[in-house]
């Protein structure tokens, strides 16, 4: 079966957008290239203005997969990256499509074996102060 690609409006605060595209450029994998694509369709906005559902650095998520699996991760950059606490890298294929998603949107992801998947963000929480 095909997986459709799916590419919702994403929204990412401006200061973290700047942070996220010098990240994105000063990197040579696919995952940055995915994170650099991501930043260039975003929807930047103030840092108030960014809604609480939004996916951004430090966000704790929960996703469904394609396997209807449920997985909890927080979203840091690569130097905080812990796989075995549920801390992924932005510059990873599934924190590059995280960035930026909301509460009940979908998104198709190429995973590092070159196959498509979707996940579904159920939910979003904050850190105390964004990353």
């Amino acid at each position: 079966m095909r997986t459709p690609t799916l590419r919702p409006q994403i929204v990412v605060a401006a200061p973290e957008h700047r942070q996220l595209l010098a990240l994105a450029a000063g990197s040579s994998n696919d995952a940055a290239e995915s994170l650099l694509a991501e930043m260039e369709r975003a929807r930047v906005v103030p840092e108030g203005k960014l809604p609480a559902d939004a996916v951004r650095m430090g966000s704790r998520v929960q996703y469904r997969t394609d396997r209807d699996e449920i997985v909890d991760v927080t979203l840091v950059y690569p130097a905080d990256a812990d796989i075995s606490a549920g801390k992924i890298s932005v510059l990873t294929p599934v924190g590059a499509v995280l960035i930026g998603l909301r509460t009940g949107q979908s998104i198709t992801w190429v995973s590092r074996d070159e196959r498509k998947h979707v996940l579904t963000v159920l939910a979003v929480s904050q850190p105390a102060e964004p990353a």
